[in-house]
């Protein structure tokens, strides 16, 4: 017996390793196939667009920084009034801030929900799991500028609508980076509260929240980042805040880039402070650790 075990032994090596072998040139064959296809399709895609747009794209691709450069110079040229227009255009970031804060909040409280309502071995309605979990893909699917559109002609143009869309997005974003982070958390202090008669709220907050709270809290602070920059660009289409002044600004031409840079400087410098404080609290969240 063991010498016939022993003599198939290398027939069942050589098998295995062809079969790898096949596998991975399939795997290179379809790579390839796909890489090609991908190629292709750009290519035309791109030639299509180069055509409807009477093929200006290679006649205008040397002019790409003459707008920059306009700007920067005439900046330069009044950069004695610069601090002037920071102090200006300040009111209109604190309203960009004021609505990435508030959609933030709103679209965690959503993302929490909705987590813990389509989580395996977390939900109250295990059937309705999959309803939970479309519903937070639609709402992150759709882009903001797209619901933003939608809701300012509904109601007009503000930092409402932007406010609504960002929210929107954010729940749908924040569900599902808390429903993967709420599926590692352990169930024993669960099970432990449910043998108590403990409701499902209760669970939830005393056995559940508790484990995942650190890693809550640092996605909504990077969502918090994202939401200012998408506030900012929401500004674009009307709804208030620092880009809606930019817009203005850029639309007017040379003789307000002057403004255009003030508020560049504005915005940059807020991603900037924001990523920095928000990153610093992530580490502490996550890692223990102050960089």
């Amino acid at each position: 017996m063991a010498d016939i075990s022993l003599s198939g032994t290398p027939h069942s090596v050589d098998s295995i390793q062809a079969s790898y072998m096949a596998q991975v040139q399939r795997r290179r064959l379809y790579g390839g196939l796909t890489l090609l296809i991908f190629v292709v399709l750009m290519v035309s895609g791109f030639n299509i667009a180069d055509d409807r747009n009477a093929g200006s794209f290679w006649e205008g691709l040397h002019q790409i920084g003459d707008y920059p450069a306009d700007v920067v110079s005439e900046a330069w040229e009044k950069r004695a009034d610069l601090p002037a227009l920071i102090v200006k255009f300040f009111p209109a970031l604190v309203e960009t801030i004021n609505i990435a804060a508030v959609s933030t909040l709103i679209g965690a409280m959503g993302g929490l929900f909705l987590s813990l309502l389509g989580t395996r071995g977390l939900a109250k309605w295990p059937r309705l799991i999959p309803v939970f979990r479309r519903i937070s893909d639609v709402m992150r699917a759709v882009p903001e500028i797209v619901i933003a559109l939608v809701l300012i002609f509904v109601l007009g143009g503000g930092p409402v609508p932007a406010m609504i869309a960002i929210a929107i997005h954010t729940a749908g974003a924040l569900g599902k980076m808390f429903s993967e982070v709420a599926e590692n958390a352990d169930l024993k202090p669960v099970e432990g509260l449910a043998s108590t008669g403990a409701s499902w709220s209760q669970r939830m907050l005393l056995g559940v929240l508790p484990q995942v709270a650190p890693n809550y809290v640092s996605y909504t602070l990077l969502r918090f980042e994202v939401n200012i920059r998408a506030s900012a660009i929401l500004g674009f289409v009307g709804a208030g805040g620092l880009g809606y002044e930019l817009r203005n600004a850029m639309a007017w031409g040379p003789g307000r880039f002057d403004e255009a840079a003030a508020i560049f400087i504005l915005l940059f410098g807020t991603i900037v402070f924001f990523d920095q404080v928000s990153s610093r609290y992530r580490n502490r969240l996550t890692e223990g650790q102050a960089q």
